[in-house]
């Protein structure tokens, strides 16, 4: 029996990292300035208090469902200042707080989740695909538009936000290796929240990490620690100059973790232990920049209540907007599905005209029907 000698690759397995938990910074890292700091910090807090506040909204009933980024509002924030406005973004379910730090109405992010409409933003105006649901298919969908715009000559890059989960999806495995071969302007930004749902990383890959994935398509993979956001907007900055240099794509796994369950529907006790969460409690991102910024005196008492209550009253402005109820016109799914209905549209279409026309006590004729 032959036995292949083990081998070994200069990918360190060490996340890069520019904050340790405790705030300090580390050897020979250059941070970015103070100012951009502060502004990170902000963005942390006020993206925290925004997924505070629709999880609570979700209890209220006020959304059918939301998916939490409590824990890993650094990968989002980091990696959503880390691109140009005229980059792509093509996010998860997850990614509410990366849509806020874009710029997106929180009430327009909500939209989806919501259960009103497919996406509630104008995708090209924000330069950000719809959220996406089933796993990895934003991936070729960030692919695709990568290409193409390298075809065009524009230098445009997409940023593909992936789950740990996502990566055992053959969608995934077309994509990176697509983009590989054809040197897409890609980066695929993999949050590592430590779970799929309910199943652990240790049961979605054997490889050393994720980002040793890279090796085999062809791609620099880069480790980062995803509870650090100077580190994040670092190396996905970095991916993203490299992928705008015409170098092709980076595989980018940032180690984070997921604090709150999956969604409102799933009960996180039954696949961990309360122990696990409070050891990643302490690597908490917002508490380790905060530690930071006051030991450089850049941040103190008074800068803290002030975003806190920046962050309270930006939560306080979507509440008021979310107890409004939107009004919706149930005949508008049938519009921009095609340029021209088919037939099976048309008539999916005058069953429900009939249908709300005999809930409103209408004769049916009065009621438009078309697709």
């Amino acid at each position: 029996m032959t036995v292949l000698a083990e081998t070994s690759h200069p990918l360190p397995l060490e996340p890069v990292q520019l904050l340790d938990e405790h705030g300090d910074p580390a050897d020979g890292q250059v941070l970015p300035p103070a100012a951009q700091r502060l502004q990170m910090y902000r963005r942390l807090v006020v993206g925290r208090r925004f997924d505070r506040q629709a999880a609570a909204l979700t209890r209220q009933g006020r959304l059918a469902v939301y998916p939490s980024s409590n824990g890993q509002e650094a990968c989002q924030v980091g990696a959503v200042l880390a691109v140009r406005d005229t980059d792509w973004l093509f996010p998860t379910y997850r990614e509410s707080v990366a849509l806020v730090t874009r710029g997106i109405d929180p009430v327009e992010v909500l939209t989806l989740l919501r259960g009103d409409w497919h996406c509630g933003y104008e995708p090209y105006e924000h330069r950000t695909a719809p959220q996406c649901t089933p796993l990895a298919t934003q991936a070729l969908h960030a692919v695709g538009l990568a290409h193409a715009a390298r075809l065009a000559g524009d230098d445009v890059v997409a940023l593909a936000f992936v789950g740990d989960g996502a990566t055992s999806e053959g969608d995934c495995h077309e994509a990176l290796n697509f983009a590989a071969v054809y040197r897409a302007p890609v980066v695929f930004f993999v949050q590592n929240n430590q779970y799929a749902i309910s199943v652990p990383l240790a049961k979605q890959t054997a490889a050393s990490s994720l980002a040793h994935k890279a090796i085999g398509y062809g791609m620099p993979g880069r480790r980062v620690d995803g509870n650090d956001v100077l580190a994040v907007y670092r190396v996905v900055r970095d991916a993203v100059e490299h992928a705008r240099a015409g170098q092709g794509p980076t595989l980018v796994e940032a180690v984070t973790y997921r604090m709150d369950a999956h969604t409102n529907a799933d009960d996180a006790s039954r696949y961990r232990t309360s122990a696990e969460v409070d050891a990643w409690r302490k690597r908490d991102p917002i508490t380790r920049l905060e530690r930071h910024l006051r030991a450089v005196g850049v941040l103190d008492d008074a800068g803290v209540a002030e975003i806190a209550a920046e962050a309270e009253d930006f939560a306080a402005r979507l509440r008021e907007r979310m107890n409004t109820d939107p009004v919706l016109d149930p005949m508008e799914m049938f519009r921009h599905v095609y340029a021209e209905p088919t037939p099976q549209l048309r008539e999916q279409a005058a069953l429900l005209a009939a249908e709300l026309a005999v809930e409103a006590e209408a004769p049916v004729g009065g009621v438009e029907a078309r697709a």
